[in-house]
């Protein structure tokens, strides 16, 4: 990528008319993702190694289903026990599974900028489309603290960077301290939002600035969809429910407003269930139901978990027919 910078203190923003990323995106094109994304589990087996089969697998089941774009490495794929030998054995084989059927980004989210981006630079080389950078988790930061993270990082990644914002794990971005960024950093060329609002992809899409919008909170795809406010989905429980996703996304787009209801009111009752166990347990439990992909819990299962996995088992097998609706 050739750029020129603009130095803010002692970080760099890339400011420049002629810049070009691997693939030959630009800004000025078409958003860099559209439809729907699903945010997979990074599955491990109980020693807590990644289980390349099970991942193949869990691939393959979703492009069977219709999907034909995946994130790796986000909440839902645990992102806070992916070492650096992780993501290459992992990419590797996302590399060869999706060749020809599907794209995939990955998200880079790290305890520190270093981390960050040599999560980047295998990201790149892997051929992923885009890196998704969370803020740094387990201590708070405020938003100039972040904006010199993102920068620092941006600077350094060689390639087209989405924002992402996940609050409930790491420090929270602020609509303003978003909109800056994707204003000023060239390869910083839009968001996925799972904090829970739809206020910074508003602001975005009221600012008029050329960017990529991404809903990556489940309760609000229809409403993101329905007012304009995103491109495209990241949906971690498409890992689980590839049909409801798809459903609910197609659903939202179109003119139906009975069948959008019964969706988003399935979405909805499944977020109940789901929200009642720590992220991403009924995820897990579901894709092992389904057949989808079998992953070790991180943590210790008490027999109070275990008697609501169960429980969330029975409820699903209930209501697997509206669950498992056909997006066609």
């Amino acid at each position: 990528m050739s750029t020129q910078c603009r130095h803010i203190g002692d970080n760099v923003c890339m400011m420049s008319a002629i810049v070009t990323f691997p693939g030959g995106y630009s800004r000025a094109m078409q958003p860099i993702l559209s439809g729907v994304s699903a945010a997979v589990l990074t599955p491990r087996s109980r020693d807590g190694n990644v289980d390349l089969p099970e991942f193949r697998h869990e691939l393959e089941f979703l492009i069977a289903r219709g999907l034909k774009s995946f994130t790796f490495n986000g909440a839902t794929g645990e992102f806070p026990q992916t070492t650096p030998a992780d993501m290459i054995a992992l990419l590797r084989v996302a590399r060869d599974t999706t060749a020809g059927r599907a794209e995939f980004f990955v998200a880079i989210g790290a305890a520190s900028h270093q981390t960050a981006i040599e999560l980047g630079t295998i990201a790149r080389e892997s051929g992923a489309k885009a890196v998704l950078l969370a803020m740094p988790y387990f201590y708070r930061y405020a938003q100039d603290d972040l904006d010199a993270y993102c920068r620092t990082v941006a600077a350094s990644v060689d390639m087209p960077v989405l924002l992402y914002n996940l609050p409930q794990f790491s420090s929270g971005l602020e609509p303003e301290t978003s909109l800056e960024l994707i204003r000023t950093c060239e390869n910083i060329v839009g968001i996925k939002d799972s904090g829970g609002s739809l206020d910074t992809l508003r602001l975005l899409t009221v600012s008029g600035v050329a960017c990529t919008r991404v809903i990556g909170y489940d309760a609000l795809i229809v409403d993101a969809v329905q007012q304009g406010l995103c491109d495209g989905v990241i949906s971690g429980i498409a890992c689980a429910l590839p049909e409801l996703i798809l459903a609910v996304h197609q659903a939202a787009h179109g003119q139906d407003g009975v069948r959008t209801a019964q969706m988003k009111a399935a979405l909805d009752a499944f977020l109940v269930q789901m929200n009642s166990l720590p992220f991403p347990w009924a995820l897990k439990a579901l894709c092992s139901a389904r057949r989808i992909a079998n992953s070790a819990f991180a943590q210790p299962i008490c027999s109070q978990r275990q008697t609501q996995l169960h429980e969330f088992r029975r409820w699903f097998e209930e209501n697997r027919q509206i669950l498992l609706a056909s997006a066609d």
